[in-house]
């Protein structure tokens, strides 16, 4: 399996960096001029005000994450063009969408939806036979009163089917605050950004598809391999920020 580090490079991740607070100490030097346990008392009372006045105006974490100005005034599928994606394999089915509804509430909102693309090699194949077909899934949550960010880390490898230890994983560079891909298969890759309360997730998925000409199964002839998913990865991150930029305010 190939390490997070080693994937991020193949993106064209600059490296990753981390960032450790450090703690200065004083050295024990000349004659104080102060009391020291007056100082501390003083201290500790004003450590005791800050905190009290945090609880009061926050709650023992209860601090709402940062939006980033997003909304979800509306169902934004119909509307999304998916340029890159489109140039790279298809325009989008428009009168094929499917969408789970928007959901709006005081402490999430939540949209879902699948959008149908077909190759332009499945278009060639117009008497019948095998194509190749894509469904773009997109999914919006933002979440209003909890910071989704722990759980954004503890759910980086499930999928629809469950935990998948095995499915690959990549980081994403300069993506909101955090974002990878996920590819469980050779046909099926999803990037997730997380951005404050915000959690969007763009996947591509390629499936086979065989169309009769009405004359027999004889000229059917073998299934396609599904695509490696790897070349639109680009087009995906590209049409994830479009996405990401429609549902600011």
């Amino acid at each position: 399996m190939i390490s997070e580090p080693e994937m991020a490079g193949e993106l064209g991740a600059a490296g990753t960096r981390e960032v450790m607070d450090g703690f200065a100490q004083d050295a024990a030097g000349g004659p104080r001029h102060r009391k020291p346990w007056l100082w501390g008392l003083g201290g500790m009372a004003m450590a005791s005000v800050l905190w009290t006045a945090a609880l009061s105006v926050h709650g023992p974490g209860d601090r709402r994450p940062d939006m980033h100005g997003y909304r979800l005034d509306q169902d934004p599928c119909p509307s999304l063009r998916l340029k890159s994606l489109g140039a790279a394999i298809a325009p989008r089915t428009a009168d094929r969408d499917l969408g789970t509804g928007l959901l709006q509430h005081a402490a999430l909102d939540r949209i879902q939806c699948y959008i149908p693309l077909r190759s332009r090699a499945g278009e060639e194949s117009a008497e019948g036979g095998w194509s190749i077909e894509y469904t773009v899934g997109i999914a919006v949550a933002l979440h209003k009163e909890t910071d989704p960010g722990v759980e954004f880390e503890a759910q980086r490898r499930v999928t629809d089917l469950g935990f998948e230890p095995e499915a690959k994983l990549e980081t994403v560079p300069v993506l909101g605050d955090k974002a990878y891909l996920l590819t469980r298969d050779e046909g099926d890759t999803e990037l997730r950004v997380l951005e404050g309360g915000a959690v969007l997730s763009l996947s591509l998925t390629a499936t086979t598809l065989y169309e009769s000409d009405g004359h027999g199964d004889d000229g059917a002839g073998d299934e396609p391999d599904v695509p490696d998913p790897a070349p639109y990865q680009a087009a995906m991150i590209s049409d994830m920020r479009d996405l990401m930029s429609s549902l600011k305010h």
